[in-house]
C-alpha cells in the first residue's frame, strides 16, 4: 500500500530547450516504467538440530500499459533435517518404523522422538495478472501449482477493486480455490492403527520380512487422498492524511477431504507414562477458520511504522492472536534499515492430546502435533537494505525464531514428570534479496 499518491507536475517550461530535454526524460521514465521488473531472494531457515530450509525465490512483472500489469514468480525450497513426530519421550531406548515401511530408527532415552528422514523439494509456479475494467475498478485473477515428492496443489484466485472517494478508500473482495492431492510415502495409515515395529516376533528371514510387511500393510491405505479449500477475502483501506492510511480486511476458509498429517504419531502410556504403543493420528475431515485482520501505516519525516494486528479462531477451538511491527528508518538517500518485531499465541485445538491412556477408549479425533497445542511464539529481526545509483536494490534480513508449546492442562503422569514434553524450538532466518 502507498502512503502517498504521486505528486503532480507543476513545472512550466520557458524555452525549446528545455521542453526537448524533458521530452527525453519523460520518455526515458516511461520506458523505464514498462520494463520488466525482477525481484529475487535466497532464504536460510534452521531449527536447533531439527528442520533446515533454503528457499530461492525469482519474480518478474511488467506493466503493459493502462493499469494491465503481468506477474510471474517460481519458488523452489529445500527441506532436509528432523521433524517431531508427536511420540512422547521416555527414560528407556525407543524403536519407530519409518514411514515408508523400509527399516526402522531408534531414539535415545530422555529425548523427543525425532524423524530424521524428513526431506522434500519443492517446486511452485504462479501468475496474476491485473487490469481496470471500468472507472476506479481494478479485477485481478491468476493461478498457481506447487510440486513435492508426495504433495501436489493447484489453485486459481479472482479479485476486485474499487476506487471511491477521490481513491481515498478501496474496497477489495476476492475469492481462491485450491485443490490438493496428498500420497505419503509408503500409504496413508488407517486413522489410529498401531504402528507396526518389529521387535522379533515376526521371525528371522524372507518369512519374516514377508510377515512384517503384511503386518505394515494391513495399517495403510493405498493411493493417494485429496483435500479442497475455498478462501474468501473482504477488505477496506482507507487513507487518513497524507502520512497514514489504516486497512481492515475479514477472511473466511473451509477446508474439507484429507487433512491429517500422515506422519504424525501419538503414544499410549500406562499409569506409569510408560509408552505401550504408538498409534497414528486422525483429525477431522472439514475445517472453517474466520479471522480478522487490521493494520495501520504511518510516514514519518525519515521513517515508516507498519503495525498490524490479526485475530483468528476455527471450528477445532484454535484461537491465535498476532501482532507484527516494522519500522522502517531511513539512514541516507541511499540506504534504510528495519527492525522487526512479531508475537503469536494460539490455544490448543479441542481434539489435541499429547498422550492416550491405556485402557480408555480410544477418541474419534486425537493429535499429538505440536502445532496444534497451545503455545506462544516470537520473531526479532533487522532488516539493511541499500538502493544503488542504477536503481537496484538489495537488503540483508537476520531473524530469531521461538517457538514455546504450553502445556494445556495435561498431567505429567509417572515417568512423563520427568520428561521435556513440550521442548521449545528455535531457529535462525537469514535472507538476501535483489531487486532490478
Amino acid at each position: 500500500m502507498q502512503l502517498s499518491k504521486s505528486k503532480k507536475i507543476a513545472t512550466l517550461l520557458a524555452g525549446a530547450t528545455c521542453t526537448l530535454l524533458n521530452t527525453g526524460v519523460q520518455a526515458q521514465e516511461a520506458k523505464s516504467e514498462n520494463d520488466w521488473k525482477f525481484d529475487t531472494a535466497i532464504l536460510y531457515y534452521g531449527e536447533t538440530d531439527r528442520v533446515s530450509l533454503f528457499e530461492g525465490v525469482f519474480s518478474a512483472s511488467k506493466d503493459f500499459g493502462d493499469q494491465h500489469i503481468f506477474n510471474t514468480k517460481i519458488v523452489v525450497d529445500t527441506l532436509t533435517g528432523a521433524s517431531a513426530t508427536g511420540a512422547v519421550p521416555q527414560p528407556s531406548t525407543q524403536t519407530f518404523t519409518r514411514p515408508s515401511g523400509n527399516g526402522q530408527y531408534t531414539v535415545s532415552p530422555n529425548e523427543l522422538p525425532l524423524d530424521d528422514t524428513f526431506r522434500d523439494t519443492r517446486l511452485q509456479l504462479s501468475a496474476n495478472w491485473s487490469q481496470p475494467i471500468q472507472q476506479d475498478t481494478r479485477l485481478n485473477f491468476g493461478g498457481n501449482i506447487s510440486r513435492e515428492y508426495d504433495y501436489l496443489s493447484v489453485g486459481a484466485n479472482v479479485s476486485a477493486e474499487r476506487d471511491f472517494y477521490n481513491k481515498n478508500t478501496t474496497a477489495l473482495f476476492g475469492l481462491s480455490y485450491q485443490f490438493d492431492s496428498i500420497d505419503p510415502v509408503g500409504g496413508r495409515p488407517i486413522p489410529l492403527s498401531t504402528m507396526v515395529v518389529d521387535t522379533g516376533q515376526f521371525g528371522a528371514g524372507e518369512v519374516g520380512e514377508e510377515a512384517f510387511e503384511d503386518a505394515f500393510k494391513q495399517t495403510r491405505i493405498d493411493g493417494s487422498d485429496d483435500k479442497s479449500t475455498i478462501d474468501a477475502l473482504f477488505g477496506l483501506t482507507q487513507v487518513i492524511n497524507r502520512r497514514m492510511l489504516v486497512q481492515l480486511n475479514y477472511s473466511y476458509s473451509n477446508s474439507s477431504g484429507y487433512l491429517n498429517d500422515p506422519y504424525k504419531l501419538l503414544s499410549i502410556v500406562n499409569s506409569n507414562g510408560e509408552t505401550q504403543s504408538i498409534v497414528h493420528e486422525n483429525r477431522p475431515d472439514s475445517r472453517a477458520k474466520h479471522s480478522v485482520y487490521a493494520q495501520t501505516k504511518y510516514a514519518f519525516d525519515n521513517a515508516v511504522a507498519d503495525v498490524s494486528y490479526r485475530f483468528a479462531s476455527d471450528d477445532w477451538e484454535i484461537q491465535s492472536h498476532t501482532i507484527d511491527s516494522r519500522l522502517r528508518y531511513k539512514l541516507n538517500e541511499s540506504d534504510y534499515i528495519q527492525p522487526h518485531l512479531r508475537y503469536y499465541q494460539q490455544s490448543e485445538a479441542d481434539f489435541y492430546r499429547p498422550y492416550l491412556n491405556e485402557g480408555e477408549v480410544l477418541p474419534t479425533f486425537a493429535s499429538a502435533d505440536y502445532r496444534l497445542g497451545e503455545m506462544t511464539a516470537i520473531t526479532v529481526g533487522l532488516k539493511y537494505g541499500h538502493k544503488m545509483n542504477n536503481g537496484h536494490e538489495w537488503g540483508v534480513r537476520a531473524e530469531y525464531y521461538q517457538q514455546d508449546p504450553k502445556n494445556a492442562g495435561y498431567e505429567d503422569i509417572g515417568v512423563l514428570a520427568s520428561q521435556d514434553l513440550y521442548p521449545s524450538v528455535k531457529a535462525f532466518i537469514l535472507q538476501f534479496s535483489y531487486k532490478f
